[in-house]
């Protein structure tokens, strides 16, 4: 069970002073600890574990135990994965199998991220004095995955970050709702994404964890200003998460049994019921940009090991990088978008977006929001990579039935993925697939990327610097356009009437 979640946001911004994440997360945890009432303490006595989020803000190897040092429980086993946003639910999931195993009884879950102050330094020509490691230093346990974000055929034609990936799904997102009749055009279906960040920014109007709690309209969000510049077409900087942050979250994790002889009251019990972890394909060999198998999968073994459906879950938390990673999920189980909230803390752009540990503050406020309901259920939702790392986890107020479940429906997954073939250096005929348009500081165009296919269906990487071809990827719906892949990648459209 959780008993214990603390928040931390440091408003540097304001005025406060800068901590490192390691302090971010000492502050997090000392609440965490109160959060649990007296027996908090006795618990950070007795961690076993202390589970760590990936760190952007500070290059650590293993920030576990400094954090451990500062706590006093040397003893402790540290966990220090590779990079995610996947990684909080991930981790969480660990946990509760060992603990459901008998194989651990008290666990800390925890992360920051001092991204705000670390930029501010930056600009300034500074560098903070934060703590330094042995190189020999090394956690417990690292994961049982290595960090990888795409394919060197992405990155060949410089398709390299999330906010260059996460757009192409949103192009092909767009294209199959009119193609459908879910929208009528690219501007309705922007709208309507429009309204469903506007969802996001209410409910962190009314979390006081919430780092940008100024609500804002659907137009607000994805009209293009000087202060609200395109960063991908068709993304603007409010349609995107938000890194620029100081923030921290903590979970005190345990048995019944350590809960009990700790004097935990039981209204701060929350119970996991159940989580699953899947991956999806990269995305150069993914069969399809407006699918995502590991979600549909993985997802909902999460709901069927508890035993409820997502119409019995009355809490949801689903992750909001971007708008593409929203709609794969609400397109895997077949929601409405604007039909209920689909988050607790206020999304990635609203809430905060600290690198990896968003999940963290997700799960940390559905804590709280669930201990304010009688017999309710949450469902919560992390992501990483390029919408190819998942885990997915259901929490109650009560126990639940038949004890903690857990799957990794990795066989499953992919047996229902089917692999694109992709050509590294193709020359000749395609058809448009996926793009979107890259914009400096400025709001101007800069770059255009493109998914392609071949008239034998590989996968070709495009991308070109032309104004013509820029200007018309901004106004035209261009899948399925015909066009000759050049020499490097470059692209020209059939343009012909």
């Amino acid at each position: 069970m959780i008993v214990g979640a603390g928040q931390f946001l440091n408003r540097t911004d304001e005025g406060a002073g800068p901590l490192s994440p390691v302090e971010l997360m000492h502050e997090a945890t000392r609440r965490a600890s109160g959060d649990a009432g007296a027996g908090g303490s006795s618990l950070i006595d007795r961690l076993q574990v202390l589970a760590v989020v990936p760190i952007i803000s500070w290059r650590y190897r293993d920030p576990g135990r400094i954090l451990a040092s500062r706590l006093g429980c040397d003893g402790v086993r540290t966990w220090y994965p590779s990079m995610g946003g996947n990684t909080p639910q991930m981790m969480l999931n660990r946990i509760c199998t060992m603990v459901a195993a008998g194989e651990l009884e008290v666990a800390l879950l925890t992360g920051a991220e001092a991204w705000n102050t670390r930029t501010s330094a930056k600009r300034a020509g500074s560098r903070p004095e934060w703590e330094d490691e042995d190189p020999s230093a090394a956690p417990d346990w690292g994961g049982d995955d290595t960090f990888s974000l795409g394919h060197p055929a992405e990155h060949a034609r410089g398709i390299v970050a999330p906010v260059q990936a996460y757009p192409l799904f949103e192009t092909a997102l767009m294209h199959d709702a009119v193609a459908s009749g879910a929208a009528g055009s690219f501007e309705e279906h922007i709208a309507r994404t429009g309204e469903v960040w506007a969802g996001f920014s209410r409910v962190a109007a009314g979390n006081p964890n919430a780092w940008n709690r100024t609500p804002m309209s659907a137009a607000e969000i994805t009209t293009a200003t000087p202060q609200n510049r395109y960063v991908g077409w068709p993304y603007t900087k409010r349609m995107v998460s938000n890194p620029d942050v100081d923030m921290s979250s903590a979970l005190i994790v345990t048995s019944a049994a350590a809960a009990r002889a700790a004097g935990v009251p039981k209204d701060r019990w929350v119970f996991p019921w159940s989580g699953t972890d899947g991956t999806d394909l990269v995305m150069s060999n993914r069969e399809s940009f407006t699918r995502s198998p590991s979600i549909g999968i993985a997802g909902r073994r999460s709901l069927e090991l508890a035993g409820v459906t997502l119409d019995d879950v009355e809490h949801l938390d689903v992750y909001s990088c971007f708008p593409s990673a929203v709609q794969l999920f609400c397109r895997e189980f077949d929601l409405d978008p604007l039909s209920r909230p689909l988050s607790v803390y206020g999304g990635l752009t609203f809430g905060g977006g600290p690198w990896n540990n968003p999940v963290g503050h997700a799960l940390a406020t559905m804590t709280e929001t669930l201990r304010g309901s009688e017999r309710a259920l949450g469902f919560v939702t992390a992501n990483g990579g390029n919408v190819d790392k998942h885990a997915f986890g259901v929490l109650g107020t009560e126990p639940p039935p038949d004890g903690f479940r857990y799957e990794r429906p990795q066989e499953e997954i992919e047996a229902a993925a089917v692999p694109k073939a992709v050509l590294t250096d193709h020359e000749g005929p395609v058809a448009v697939e996926a793009w979107t348009v890259m914009h400096d500081r400025t709001n101007q165009p800069e770059r255009f990327l493109g998914s392609c296919l071949t008239p034998a269906g590989e996968r070709v990487w495009v991308a070109g610097d032309d104004p013509e071809l820029m200007r018309t990827a901004m106004t035209d719906d261009i899948a399925g356009t015909a066009a000759v892949a050049g020499p490097g990648g470059t692209i020209e459209l059939d343009t012909a009437p």
